[in-house]
């Protein structure tokens, strides 16, 4: 593993460390759940987490490499229709597998951090909270004083981490904002 996704592995133990620890003082679990959040539509912003989606795309198997490319072209046409009608797209991602992430190890950072009440601070200083997936907003509708996630030490990292992996790419490539669909499509670095 290269240097840049030995970091970031790290960096997701990190997460998942924290959000555990806030799933569990809100004693909430994904299990039993009727939702499920893979269907939510979420836009993701970094080289360094699409190359390393892609490094797990490339330990699959030939037929399922293909399935879940094939998948994500349908998923990019459907949400492509949906956003035409102004629609927010509710989508299955193309690595789920009856409910399991097919690349788990490989998800992506929201992939990690959604589900419990969250909080960050912007560059500017600005705060912005994020209530928590549907089910969690159950749990804790008649709390008070509830425990929150704080992204902003994560994502800071994450944008350092980006600035060291894309050091010695080609200048001048454009910043991302992809769907995962659209990163399995799409190698990173190819234009």
């Amino acid at each position: 593993m290269n240097e840049h996704f030995r970091q970031l592995a790290d960096l997701y133990g990190q997460m998942e460390s924290a959000y555990q620890t806030v799933a569990s003082v809100l004693d909430f679990s994904c299990d039993g759940c009727s939702d499920n959040c893979c269907d939510s539509y979420f836009l993701h912003h970094t080289y360094i987490e699409w190359a390393y989606l892609w490094e797990g795309l490339g330990q699959l198997e030939q037929d399922k490499k293909e399935l879940y490319q094939k998948r994500a072209q349908d998923y990019v046409s459907r949400s492509q229709q949906a956003l035409a009608k102004s629609e927010r797209p509710m989508i299955m991602c193309p690595v789920n597998d009856n409910g399991l992430c097919g690349l788990y190890h490989n998800r992506l950072l929201i992939c990690r951090l959604h589900g419990v009440p969250s909080s960050i601070t912007m560059p500017n200083a600005r705060s912005k909270t994020f209530p928590g997936c549907f089910r969690c907003q159950e749990i804790i509708q008649d709390k008070k004083n509830v425990t929150t996630m704080d992204r902003t030490r994560f994502f800071r990292e994450m944008v350092l981490l980006e600035q060291s992996f894309m050091e010695n790419q080609r200048p001048g490539l454009p910043r991302v904002k992809m769907t995962l669909a659209e990163m399995l499509i799409k190698e990173p670095f190819s234009r």
